[in-house]
Parts: structure tokens; C-alpha cells; sequence
């Protein structure tokens, strides 16, 4: 019996002051200024229980326990859940598709 998709992709919008980062300014050079600064990102768990683990230092991105504000549901929710390959190529989709609009993305 194959198992119930479980996987989810989610996007977290982090304070303007990641733009003091190089190394993230370094990975955005299409940044447009005045748009969004966020991290996308892909995990087994609810995006609510990930964030929170970002947020307490838990298997975290630097980025997002430093600068990470609140989640950006408009811009997953209606994916999830899914396969984790389908959850892997999404994150990846979702990444180009937000720095292709201009915003700058952190992908783990």
C-alpha cells in the first residue's frame, strides 16, 4: 500500500536586513529593491512545526532563524501535500519563479 503523500514546500519572508548579508546578496543579483526577501524551503513536517524549528535554532537555516518573520501561505498552501520528489521539484520551481519576479530567495 503505497504511502499518503506527506511532503510540503513552504515560503518564509525574511527582514530586509538579510540584505546586509553578502553572501545572500551574492545569490540575488537580479534583486529588485522594494520586493520581498524570503527562504524557500521543503520538509516532511508542517510548514507552522518547520518554522518554528527554523526559528529555535533546530536543524536551521542561519537565514531564517536570524531574519525569519512569518510564513507566506498565499504562495504554497495550495500545493501541499505532495510526494517528496514532486515537494523537491517544486521548492526548486517556486525559487526560480519568486527570483524571476525579482525577489531575492535563499534555497537550503
Amino acid at each position: 500500500m503505497p504511502r499518503r503523500p506527506h511532503h510540503n514546500v513552504y515560503v518564509i519572508e525574511l527582514a530586509k536586513d538579510v540584505l546586509r548579508e553578502p553572501r545572500f546578496v551574492r545569490c540575488n543579483p537580479g534583486y529588485v529593491q522594494g520586493k520581498p526577501c524570503v527562504y524557500v524551503g521543503m520538509t516532511g513536517l508542517d510548514p507552522d512545526v518547520r518554522f518554528d524549528k527554523h526559528k529555535a535554532g533546530i536543524q536551521a537555516n542561519r537565514f531564517v532563524m536570524l531574519y525569519g518573520l512569518w510564513l507566506l501561505p498565499d504562495l504554497y498552501e495550495g500545493f501541499n501535500p505532495m510526494p517528496y520528489q514532486e515537494a523537491v521539484d517544486r521548492e526548486i520551481e517556486i525559487g526560480i519563479d519568486l527570483r524571476s519576479a525579482g525577489f531575492g530567495v535563499w534555497q537550503a
